[in-house]
């Protein structure tokens, strides 16, 4: 009788931006004792900005990514604003959270329909793994109406050409410079910006209509499976909330509520605050760090009050925030909480639901920035007169929180960079996810590809980018191989610096 397999790799998993895989350990009764989610990319992104002039920061920081680089250039040039010591004009504010939020809308699009959600829910977790792509998601769209496709391709380019009249790029923008922009919009882009952001707020409504009530609140099954206890997952949770304590995304105070839902702390970016609250650890098993609340300390990979592990991303935005800014997206909000029994919810997939009603948020919000006049005026920006120093700019990436930190040198080098990434910030609730989802999903030797994909699933609600939070190059580069023979048995194990 063959040995049965009680090592299961899932490499490299999929959908996402980046490179990681997933090792799951069964025992002698085939149901799982431990899993890891494990990132084996590397890229030492903080000490090669060591030695640029500072200002430069804000253009190099967007090649971290090609799916989330406003969010590092916005939170770079908002570090910027406070390391020259210099506040942004009205204008130029106005317009990068007028980018920045068609860039939310544009990167939650992708998930929404490409990365995340739709491959799963409206293809199905189980189908076969060529059919969950996006290819598969218009096809499915059309059979429901067949001017579907063409909305979803419609809804995200109007996004992306908004990022290209602010941004002078759709990819990778250019325009951001410490007290504010290069470069203002006309009365022209304005009007036409107008217009895409009435599409972006059509494809909003379209979107939670065709995810949350034609595909997962009329399947029972998908009901059951988002509010059962297989992605369920008591933490802390962390995002930007304005004076009202609404989900906010350019500026704002990072609150931080407990597992209860009751606020624990809040801070900003003046005195470095956000080094008072987090800290890193580091397992020898992966190349992504694990932020956790100071306050509360490192107690391993477990979740609760007692465990300062945190949650960011948009479900941990809403469940910090009291609720939303505008009001298509407040209606959504209060039918997710209502759908759940209340508040804070800790179903992993709700993120799902979480980001359509940010969408939303961010779609009303590019309407009501360009139906203000006032954006066109060509004074966007405060010329610095001080000598750079020190600075943090903070702001909520699409997938969470995210924090620069830059000193400069007396040249105005860049001496030191510190990023924490949204994607590092839930390193921890990841891999705690996909070990737990698969210790409910596989039983008695039970293991398919579509039970796989379902533990794959735990990670990919987060919508993770590896490739934006393994930015740090300490020296050395820990490196573990192992050497299998031709029946699967370990044979030798190398390393190097663990």
């Amino acid at each position: 009788m063959a040995e049965k397999q009680k090592r299961i790799t899932i490499s490299p998993i999929t959908r996402l931006e980046g490179h990681g895989k997933i090792e799951i350990f069964l025992n002698d009764d085939g149901n799982v004792d431990d899993a890891f989610f494990q990132v084996v990319e590397l890229r030492g992104f903080e000490e090669f900005c060591k030695g640029r002039p500072i200002e430069e920061m804000p253009r190099l920081t967007t090649r971290l990514c090609g799916v989330c680089p406003w969010a590092h250039h916005i939170a770079s040039t908002k570090c910027l604003d406070n390391v020259f010591h210099v506040k942004p004009t009205e204008t130029a504010r106005k317009l990068r959270e007028l980018g920045y939020a068609a860039h939310m809308a544009h990167s939650h699009l992708i998930h929404i329909y490409a990365l995340g959600a739709a491959p799963d829910l409206l293809i199905g977790p189980t189908a076969p793994p060529e059919k969950r792509n996006v290819v598969g998601v218009l096809e499915a769209a059309g059979k429901l109406d067949p001017s579907y496709p063409g909305v979803v391709i419609n809804g995200r380019a109007a996004a992306q050409r908004i990022q290209d009249i602010i941004g002078g790029k759709t990819i990778h923008p250019v325009t951001g410079l410490p007290g504010g922009l290069s470069k203002g919009i006309t009365e022209e882009q304005r009007k036409e910006i107008e217009e895409l952001s009435k599409v972006l707020v059509d494809f909003a409504k379209f979107t939670e209509q065709l995810v949350v009530d034609e595909v997962v609140l009329k399947n029972k099954d998908y009901v059951d499976l988002i509010t059962s206890d297989t992605y369920m997952l008591n933490t802390y949770y962390m995002g930007l909330v304005d004076d009202n304590n609404n989900v906010t995304f350019y500026d704002g105070t990072v609150r931080v509520v407990d597992p209860n839902g009751k606020e624990f702390v809040r801070f900003g970016e003046d005195n470095n605050q956000y080094l008072d609250h987090i800290t890193e650890h580091v397992e020898p098993w992966s190349y992504l760090k694990f932020p956790y609340l100071k306050n509360v300390g490192w107690k391993g990979l477990v979740a609760g009050e007692d465990s300062g592990i945190y949650r960011v991303a948009p479900l941990a935005r809403l469940n910090a925030a009291d609720g939303m800014a505008t009001p298509i997206a407040q209606e959504q909000y209060k039918k997710m909480y209502e759908a759940f029994g209340g508040k804070p919810v800790h179903n992993t997939l709700a993120m799902h639901w979480a980001r359509i009603i940010e969408n939303t948020y961010a779609s009303e919000l590019c309407l009501k920035l360009a139906e203000d006049e006032s954006i066109t005026d060509s004074n966007v920006r405060n010329i610095p007169t001080e000598k750079p120093t020190e600075g943090v700019g903070i702001v909520e990436a699409p997938r969470g929180t995210l924090f620069h930190h830059y000193v400069a040198d007396e040249n105005g080098l860049v001496k030191e960079a510190n990023l924490i990434v949204a994607t590092g910030n839930n390193n921890a609730a990841m891999c705690m996810d996909v070990k737990g989802s698969a210790q409910k999903l596989i039983k008695n030797w039970e293991v398919n590809e579509g039970l796989l994909n379902m533990v794959e699933m735990a990670f990919r609600a987060y919508d993770p980018c590896l490739a934006c939070a393994t930015h740090t190059l300490p020296g050395q580069t820990p490196l573990e191989v192992n050497i299998y023979d031709s029946k699967k048995r370990l044979y030798k194990r190398l390393s190097q610096n663990i």
